[in-house]
């Protein structure tokens, strides 16, 4: 059984898609790319997609991941291909490669996010993020199934910094520029309770008074084990590229040897 690794995008209006939407777009592009799946047993068998660590509906992001597992061999990029002409604009799958490491979901240890803040000037978003980093704990509210929660949202951030509008990821925002405009970036740790970028916003009200005039461009740049000297997020599907890369080198080596 082959297993292959993809990294797929949520970009423009699709960020609005929820992640059940999404499987059933997903599922329904396995199926037009007839890609042979292996599938689970029981009375409703479903095709093995182990889906990891999926961003919240109304996100934007260029670095989601999911696994699939098929029952015949197939040449990881040419697969990426299909799949993505049968999924819509915006829904893109950006890379695969062939899983030949274990545990890609224990690799999503941290994310790297991009908060547009479009009516705020910079210098109160540099105030903001000045007093939130300040703060030893920042506690804040969500609304769960068992009722009003408080955690503390301050201790899974790794990084908050401002940046100008000129270093913003999107070339095109989505949004008017005739306004002022704050950049946040946003290193999250993935830790229980889960710390979302709304939560880091709401943090940034109860110690800035911080308040944006339209709901916040929430973007995910990236996802993957977080290095605690870099303070950086490293590629999840690095070891596998390395993986099939040495592989590959290894293959002519054997080829030469067995020859002479």
């Amino acid at each position: 059984m082959q297993r292959i690794r993809l990294r797929y995008t949520k970009r423009g209006r699709l960020r609005f898609t929820s992640h059940r939407d999404f499987q059933r777009a997903f599922e329904r592009a396995l199926r037009r790319a007839e890609v042979p799946m292996a599938y689970s047993a029981g009375f409703t068998p479903h095709p093995k997609v182990s889906y990891a660590n999926a961003a919240p509906t109304g996100t934007g992001s260029e670095a989601e991941y999911l696994e699939i597992a098929l029952t015949a061999p197939r040449d990881p990029e040419q697969l990426r291909a299909l799949l993505d002409e049968s999924l819509p604009t915006g829904l893109d799958i950006t890379e695969a490669v062939e899983a030949r490491t274990s545990g890609l979901a224990d690799r999503l240890t941290a994310s790297v996010w991009e908060l547009r803040l479009d009516g705020v000037p910079p210098e109160e978003a540099r105030r903001a993020a000045d007093a939130f980093n300040a703060a030893e704990t920042v506690e804040v509210q969500r609304l769960a199934k068992n009722g009003v929660r408080t955690f503390d949202a301050r201790s899974a951030v790794a990084s908050l910094k401002v940046r100008g509008p000129e270093e913003t990821h999107s070339s095109q925002p989505d949004r008017p520029t005739d306004q002022p405009c704050a950049i946040l970036r946003l290193v999250v740790r993935h830790v229980t309770p889960a710390v979302r970028p709304d939560d880091v916003l709401s943090g940034l009200r109860a110690v800035a008074d911080l308040a944006p005039p339209v709901p916040a461009a929430v973007t995910r740049l990236a996802q993957g084990l977080f290095d605690e000297e870099t303070g950086t997020v490293t590629d999840p599907l690095a070891p596998d590229r390395e993986a099939v890369e040495a592989h590959s080198t290894a293959e002519p080596t054997a080829a030469a040897t067995a020859s002479a």
